[in-house]
């Protein structure tokens, strides 16, 4: 904790100039992204300058800019609208959605502590582009309705869609005007310039022109609803009592769940992109610890939660910013214009924000996975198209666990396809080329279908396991089989479970069972369930195939291999016969 809390002074002035640009950038968002839930425009504003200070302080990424960003809001705005359906209203929900964001920031900074920030890597492409893509489209959506001058109604997505019939009959025209403008200037003044952010260039100047030029009253903005508070934000420790009460806890730990795992996804893809800007390496529980405690310190200023941006990082370490205290100057200029003109924010018109909205939703959207979808697996395609309509109308946490769990079937399903396509089952005289004795004259040709070769590859995991024993169930009437286990790196308890059918359903076909190959992980597991020695002695286990061949030669030519198959279902080995091969490995040896 010591080494978290030192500060490196070497990089100042591009510190200072990293973390003012970005910090100004985050202005217009951290107002857009507050003003899209029920706890308005200053909670995006307190979520901001909690995050981005503490979440630079005691994060594992020099470079990181955090605060609001799109998802964590969407699923916010989700969070606070049904906590006041549950408590009747917002003044009686307030304490429950603060122990939301609060239990959310915990459960992330305990990732952190449980060192499990690197399994995010884990996460499939398609259901991380689904799922941005999602969000993309229900920002877009959602702001249809204030883009045209009025409030959104109630239901998300599906509630504006289902609205949108009305749209002609309250249209706002000076609205659109703003919003129109809004979006043009975002993305005109990048083309003439980048060294001022085009969306607080947007932000200022229209809201300037609709203060002075439009009528009073014409447009909605965001003081519209009551006055924007002023001066430091009023902690909030009350809601420490909702944990006390059961039934709150049980409501509110689905939501922190997903908040927590969204937060930590969007803040390490976004630690992944500083460190291929700076040539640097973030350390992800760091940065997970750092991201829940700036998450818990926005609960008790009664901000929203957020995580890692990436656009702000990018900003920041291509203005100069090299060390945590970007971070923090970006959060403590955000503290500033609280502070300063807190009374001038009450003046932007909704329709501006609806327009910035509107660009990040569209920026949000994968178009290189959505461009792509008819060249990659379908069913990588299936799962995208899946998790963003799941994402868009029915639920966030519902479309992330369905889009993993199509993801880990359809991979088990095409690598179980894989192994089954690798793995031949055929006669000995199919694999005369390795046999050491093939030109011995036509031994191969005459017994070579008595002795079938089961070449296994890759992992025998419950994916494979039915059709392996379905493969040895459709093996011909036959005296030996070899099970060549060489390129087998692993067997999970499915495919033991399968290995054992199928050793005791050949052995009561009086079929000899082989194997050759076995080693590591699969050979520990066999011998751990006592498949080994159990029903096959390690007699019968050899190094090579050529010394498993070698060693069936006698037998195969005086007709032994009956008498073989008959002393290894009744546990006597190969003992008996006096011959032991030369070349087992060290620890067959020595047994």
């Amino acid at each position: 904790m010591l080494n978290i809390l030192k500060f490196n002074f070497s990089h100042l002035k591009g510190d200072f100039f990293g973390g003012l640009t970005a910090g100004i950038v985050a202005l217009p968002l951290a107002l857009a992204f507050g003003e899209q839930t029920e706890l308005g425009a200053i909670a995006g504003l307190y979520g901001a300058i909690a995050i981005g200070v503490l979440a630079a302080l005691f994060g594992g990424t020099p470079t990181q800019i955090s605060g609001p960003t799109a998802p964590m809001t969407v699923v916010s705005a989700v969070v606070i609208a049904d906590a006041i359906t549950y408590a009747g209203n917002l003044e009686t929900a307030f304490p429950i959605i603060i122990a939301t964001f609060f239990l959310a920031g915990f459960m992330e900074s305990l990732l952190g502590v449980f060192r499990l920030g690197k399994y995010v890597k884990y996460i499939p492409y398609p259901v991380v582009s689904g799922f941005m893509s999602g969000i993309g489209v229900i920002i877009v959506i959602t702001q249809v309705f204030p883009f045209f001058g009025v409030s959104a109604p109630e239901g998300g997505p599906t509630g504006t869609l289902r609205a949108i019939h009305e749209i002609p009959e309250i249209v706002n025209i000076y609205s659109v005007g703003a919003a129109l403008i809004t979006i043009g200037l975002i993305y005109l003044i990048p083309r003439f310039t980048k060294k001022v952010p085009s969306t607080l260039v947007a932000l200022i100047l229209v809201s300037l022109a609709a203060f002075f030029i439009l009528p009073s009253g014409s447009v909605l903005r965001l003081n519209s609803g009551g006055p924007i508070p002023t001066g430091l934000p009023e902690l909030h420790f009350g809601f420490i009592a909702v944990f006390t009460d059961i039934n709150h806890v049980v409501v509110i730990f689905e939501y922190a769940v997903t908040l927590a795992f969204l937060g930590a996804i969007d803040s390490l893809l976004t630690s992944i992109v500083a460190d291929n800007i700076t040539k640097t390496k973030h350390d992800s529980d760091q940065e997970l610890i750092g991201q829940g405690i700036g998450n818990m310190g926005a609960a008790v200023l009664g901000g929203l939660p957020g995580a890692g941006a990436t656009m702000r990082t990018v900003i920041n370490a291509n203005s100069g910013g090299k060390t945590k205290i970007s971070g923090m100057i970006a959060g403590l200029f955000l503290l500033v214009v609280l502070l300063g003109i807190g009374s001038l924010v009450g003046q932007i018109p909704n329709a501006v924000l609806a327009g910035i909205l509107i660009t990040v939703g569209i920026g949000i959207i994968d178009y290189k996975g959505l461009r792509h979808i008819g060249a990659v697996p379908r069913s990588d395609a299936f799962v995208m198209i899946a998790v963003l309509l799941l994402t868009v109308f029915v639920d966030l946490l519902v479309a992330v666990g369905a889009g993993m769990v199509l993801s880990a079937l359809l991979f088990m399903k095409k690598i179980s396809d894989v192994v089954e396509h690798k793995t031949k089952s055929a006669p000995l005289k199919d694999f005369a080329r390795e046999v050491p004795w093939r030109d011995e004259g036509n031994i191969i040709d005459e017994v070579g279908d008595r002795v079938y070769i089961k070449h296994l590859d890759g992992p025998l995991f419950f994916g494979f396991a039915s059709r392996f024993q379905d493969m040895v169930k459709a093996l011909p009437k036959i005296k030996t089989v070899v099970i060549r286990m060489d390129r087998v790196p692993y067997v999970d308890q499915s495919g033991l479970y399968a290995m054992e059918e199928a050793v005791q359903e050949l052995q009561e076909q009086g079929i000899l069972i082989v194997f050759t190959g076995l080693h590591g992980q699969p050979l520990d597991m066999f011998r751990k369930i006592n498949l080994i020695p159990g029903l096959v002695s390690e007699d019968y286990l050899f190094e090579t195939f050529e010394d498993c061949i070698n060693w069936l030669k006698p037998f195969i030519q005086e007709e032994g291999l009956q008498r073989l198959a008959a002393e290894q279902a009744n546990g006597n080995g190969r003992k008996k016969t006096g011959k032991k091969p030369k070349n087992l490995p060290q620890d067959l040896r020595e047994i």
